[in-house]
């Protein structure tokens, strides 16, 4: 019999420790988001969308094997949808978490912060943003320099998180393209993994981590990932 000790109830997923050292990740059926609406940048859960747990997971299977097809490090060894389960390597937060977001489009909390400079839906070149993983402080935004003065992160392994963001989400975009569909915006983490402890991503990549759009109009998580999933 494996033993597996909870480690961590999340909004969207709970982790788990395994027997030999690497961790399971439960996927719910919870997405972020405020008042009912769907929010990936949300630091609540919002609302609760059945099937979404598993198509959430069967998403991230398929965008982690496409990633490290490209050689990109992950944390990802394995998971099986029908129990809403991933296996993945043990990382260590940098700080108590932080959350990458690539841009494409101005929308969301952007939107919210720039609007006096920025027109709704307006392109930006694959534009990084780091948050600090807080809720109570409504996940403020930090600059580099901060995050190497407060000795979250250094300034090289900061320009290594953003090259390697903007690597994944071009994958991604890529991806979404073949569909049909455009990517404005995703959120991702990042981790150290391994023994000599490598930036690699870490968590998922679902519909409920970026915003999708098809014709000019947005796309549900559920939707988005029916259509990515379809043969």
């Amino acid at each position: 019999m494996i033993t597996i000790k909870l480690v961590y109830k999340g909004k969207t997923k709970d982790v788990f420790e395994l027997e030999d050292g690497n961790y399971l990740l439960k996927f719910k059926d919870d997405v972020t988001g405020e008042n009912g609406v769907f929010d990936p940048g949300a630091n609540q859960v919002g609302l609760t969308m059945e099937g979404s747990g598993k198509a959430a997971l069967q998403l991230t299977k398929f965008f982690f094997e496409k990633i490290k097809e490209q050689g990109i490090p992950t944390h990802y060894i394995d998971a099986n949808p029908d129990e809403l389960t991933m296996k993945v390597q043990k990382a260590t937060h940098f700080g108590k978490g932080l959350e990458v977001i690539c841009r494409y489009r101005a929308v969301g909390s952007f939107l919210r912060r720039y609007g006096l400079y920025a027109q709704e839906g307006q392109p930006l070149d694959a534009l990084v943003e780091v948050t600090l993983k807080d809720d109570s402080r409504n996940d403020p935004l930090i600059t580099d320099d901060a995050l190497d003065m407060l000795g979250i992160l250094s300034k090289e392994e900061y320009g290594h998180l953003r090259d390697l963001t903007k690597k994944i989400a071009n994958i991604v975009k890529e991806e979404l393209a073949k569909k049909g569909l455009e990517l404005y915006d995703i959120k991702f983490e990042f981790g150290r993994v391994g023994e000599d402890q490598h930036i690699a991503l870490i968590d998922e990549i679902s519909g409920g981590n970026m915003r999708a759009y098809k014709d000019g109009s947005p796309v549900s998580p559920l939707e988005l990932e029916k259509i990515m999933l379809a043969n």
